[in-house]
C-alpha cells in the first residue's frame, strides 16, 4: 500500500523449484522449461506438464527460495514458495501468473472448496468461476496444486494456458489431505458430527482453527503491513525483539500483487493467539480516475454493486481463514486525483462494501490516501447518500506514530478507537535475523458491534417470486427493498411496506434496465434485480455469491424453484439450459455475457 502512485514492479530475478513432499511423498525431478512451436514455451514440473506464452517468466523456487512470488508482471513459478522472502512492502496490481507447487500439508492447508480437482488420469479440470482473481486446480496424479492469478483481460490467456496441461511419464500420484477436500467431496466422517463406520457412535471432527477473538481488536501502538504474511519464524522473531504488535495481511481481493504461501487458518489463529493484532486487507477495483487495469465503474449504481461483490468475496476469505464476525476488514483504495465523479464513484463502491459487510456482521474499514480517498470520505462523512465506513486507515508518511490526521479528516470524525495511520513506508527491518521490507503503522482501535442496517437480516431466497406493487408487504417487500438500494435506487429505511419511495425506486430501476417503468416488480423485475451484479463466467463446479445471485434470477425467470445453496451443479446447470433454450440464447449450460446480459435485462 502507498500514499504515492506505486511503481511498475520489479522484473525480479527467475525462479523455479523442486521439492520433496511430506512424508510418504515421492521426490519431485527438476523443473524444465523448453521451446515450444510459435509463441509459446513447455515448462514442466513434478510430471505436471503446460504450455505458457513464450515472454513469461520462468522461475525456480528451489534455486531462489527467497524470491517473491508476485502477479504483476506474467511469470510462472515452480516449486514451495520458501517460508521466507524479498517481497517489497507492497505490491498492488497484477497481469497474469501461476504457481506450481507440490501438495503437501502446507498447500493443502491454502484449498478451500473453490479448488478445482483433475479426475484421475488427467491434468486438466474445469476450473469453475474465478475467486479473487484466481483459480486453483489440484491435479493429485501430478502431486501438484495450481494456482493462476489473472485480470479479467487475462483469464482467457490463463484459462487457456491451464487447459494445455498433460501428465509426463514421471508423474506420482499424491493426494489432498481430507481437509482440504471440497465440503460437497467429504465423506461422512468428515462432518463436524459424524457416525463412526459400522459402530453407531458418533464422534466429533476438531473444529477449524479461528482468530482469537475480533480483529484487529482493541489496540493502542505500532504495526506493520507486508506484501506476503510472515513465516512463522518471522513472525516469532519479531514478536519477540520488534516494537510492533499489529501486522496487515492481504486476505483477499483481484489485485494483490503478492502470493499468500503462509497465510492460513493456522497462521492466523497462531499469530493471534500469541497477542499478534491483524489487520485484514482487501486490493480490489481501484478508482475509476486511476491508470490501473482493474478499476470500479465511474457509474455510482454500478460501482455500489462492485463493492458488495468484494465484500462478498471477503467474508468468505475471512470465514476461510478463521478471523470472525465483528471483525474489521479493510478496503484497500489507492491514491487518487480526486473528481466530483471520481469521488462519487469511490464512495458509492464504499458504501456497498460496507452494507454487505455489516449484513455479515463485520465492521468495514477503508485504506487509501489521506490526501485523496480519506479527505473525500471526511468530506461526506455526514452524507446519508453514502453508508460510513466504520474505520479509516490511511497513508501519512509523515514519520510521526500518531493517529493525527492534520488537514485532510477532522479530529471529530472516526474519533472513537476508528483510526490506523500508516506513517513510514518501504522500510527494511531485520530482527532476530528475518528482514521484511514493510510500511510501518500506528493504530488506535477498538472492537465493536457491526452496525446492522435494515438489510442486515433480509431473506433473498424464496421458492418463488410473486408480483409485489403498492400496498403489498411482507419478506419479498423487503428483499425488494434492499436489492433497489443495492443497485443504487434508495427506496429509504427497508420497512417490508410497498410504499412511494418503493414504487419510485422501482419504476427508476425498470429504466435503468430498459423495462416498463411502471413501479409494479413482476417476474422480469425480480430478474433483473436478483441477478444485478458483477457478470462473471460461470459454469459447472463454480461456487460463491454469483452463483446464488444466478439462481434466484433463474427460479424468478423460469417461474420454479431453483435451489438456492450458491453450487453449480446439475439442478443449476439444467436451469441455465431451459432458460436459454427459451431465450434464443446459446444452449450450452455456461452463464456468460450473453446469458448475464438477458437476465439483467429481465428477459
Amino acid at each position: 500500500m502507498s500514499s504515492r502512485p506505486l511503481r511498475r514492479a520489479r522484473a525480479g530475478t527467475a525462479l523455479l523449484a523442486l521439492l520433496a513432499g511430506m512424508g510418504a511423498l515421492a521426490v519431485p525431478g527438476p523443473a524444465a522449461a523448453d521451446s515450444a512451436p510459435g509463441d509459446r514455451r513447455t515448462v514442466a514440473y513434478h510430471g505436471y506438464r503446460l504450455q505458457v506464452p513464450a515472454d513469461w517468466r520462468v522461475v525456480d523456487l528451489a534455486e531462489h527460495p527467497r524470491a517473491c512470488p508476485r502477479f504483476d508482471t506474467p511469470a510462472v513459478y515452480l516449486g514451495e514458495p520458501g517460508d521466507g522472502n524479498d517481497c517489497p512492502a507492497r505490491v498492488v496490481g497484477r497481469t497474469a501468473g501461476l504457481v506450481v507447487e507440490p501438495i503437501t500439508a502446507r498447500s493443502a492447508g491454502r484449498a478451500t472448496g473453490a479448488i478445482a480437482r483433475a479426475p484421475r488420469g488427467k491434468a486438466t479440470a474445469a476450473p469453475g468461476a474465478s475467486r479473487d482473481g484466481s483459480l486453483r486446480v489440484a491435479v493429485e496424479d501430478a502431486g501438484v496444486l495450481v494456482t493462476a492469478a489473472h485480470t479479467p483481460g487475462t483469464e482467457a490467456l490463463v484459462r487457456d494456458v491451464l487447459a494445455s496441461a498433460e501428465l509426463t511419464p514421471d508423474a506420482r500420484r499424491t493426494e489432498l489431505p481430507r481437509t482440504a477436500l471440497p465440503r460437497t467431496e467429504l465423506p461422512r466422517t468428515n462432518l463436524r458430527r459424524t457416525e463412526l463406520p459400522h459402530t453407531g457412535r458418533q464422534h466429533t471432527a476438531p473444529a477449524a482453527p479461528v482468530a482469537a477473538g475480533p480483529q484487529p481488536g482493541t489496540y493502542l501502538g505500532k504495526g506493520f503491513d507486508a506484501c506476503t504474511a510472515p513465516s512463522q519464524a518471522a513472525m516469532d522473531a519479531w514478536r519477540s525483539g520488534s516494537p510492533y504488535r499489529a501486522v496487515g495481511v492481504y486476505i483477499s481481493g483481484s489485485f494483490r500483487g503478492c502470493a499468500q504461501p503462509n497465510l492460513t487458518a493456522s497462521w492466523v489463529a497462531e499469530q493471534t493467539g500469541k497477542g499478534w493484532h491483524l489487520i485484514p486487507i482487501d486490493v480490489g477495483r481501484q478508482a475509476p480516475c486511476t491508470g490501473y487495469s482493474l478499476r470500479m465503474s465511474a457509474d455510482p449504481a454500478t460501482a455500489r454493486s462492485q463493492g458488495v461483490a468484494a465484500a462478498a468475496d471477503a467474508l468468505t476469505a475471512a470465514a476461510n481463514l478463521g478471523i470472525p464476525a465483528g471483525s474489521a476488514l479493510y478496503s484497500d483504495i489507492e491514491a487518487y486525483t480526486s473528481t466530483a465523479s471520481c469521488k462519487a464513484a469511490v464512495l458509492s463502491y464504499l458504501s456497498g462494501w460496507t452494507e454487505r459487510l455489516h449484513s455479515g456482521g463485520y465492521l468495514s474499514g477503508f485504506y487509501s490516501s489521506a490526501a485523496s480517498g480519506i479527505r473525500d470520505a471526511a468530506e461526506e462523512y455526514d452524507n446519508s447518500a453514502y453508508t460510513r465506513v466504520d474505520h479509516i486507515f490511511y497513508a501519512w508518511w509523515n514519520g510521526a506514530a500518531d493517529t493525527a490526521t492534520g488537514p485532510y479528516v477532522p479530529s471529530t470524525h472516526w474519533s472513537g478507537h476508528q483510526r490506523i495511520h500508516q506513517y513510514a513506508g518501504e522500510v527494511t527491518e531485520s530482527y532476530g535475523g528475518h528482514t521484511i521490507t514493510i510500511d510501518r503503522d500506528y493504530l488506535d482501535v477498538g472492537t465493536g458491534p457491526a452496525p446492522q442496517p435494515g438489510c442486515g437480516a433480509v431473506n433473498f431466497d424464496f421458492t418463488a417470486y410473486g408480483t409485489i406493487r403498492s400496498g403489498s408487504t411482507g419478506p419479498l417487500v423487503m428483499a425488494a427493498q434492499c436489492l433497489l438500494r443495492a443497485a443504487g435506487h434508495d427506496p429509504g429505511a427497508p420497512d417490508g411496506i410497498f410504499g412511494p419511495g418503493t414504487a419510485t425506486a422501482a419504476g427508476n430501476f425498470q429504466s435503468g434496465v430498459g423495462l416498463a417503468s411502471d413501479g409494479v416488480i413482476g417476474a422480469r423485475t425480480w430478474t433483473a434485480l436478483l441477478s444485478h451484479g458483477t457478470a462473471p463466467t460461470l459454469r459447472e463446479g463454480a461456487t460463491g455469491e454469483a452463483v446464488t445471485r444466478l439462481q434466484r434470477a433463474l427460479t424468478a425467470a423460469l417461474a420454479r424453484t431453483v435451489s438456492i445453496d450458491g453450487v453449480f451443479g446439475p439442478g443449476t446447470t439444467q436451469a441455465v439450459r431451459d432458460y436459454q433454450s427459451t431465450r434464443g440464447l446459446v444452449n450450452d449450460g455456461v452463464v456468460g455475457s450473453a446469458t448475464w446480459g438477458a437476465l439483467q435485462s429481465g428477459r
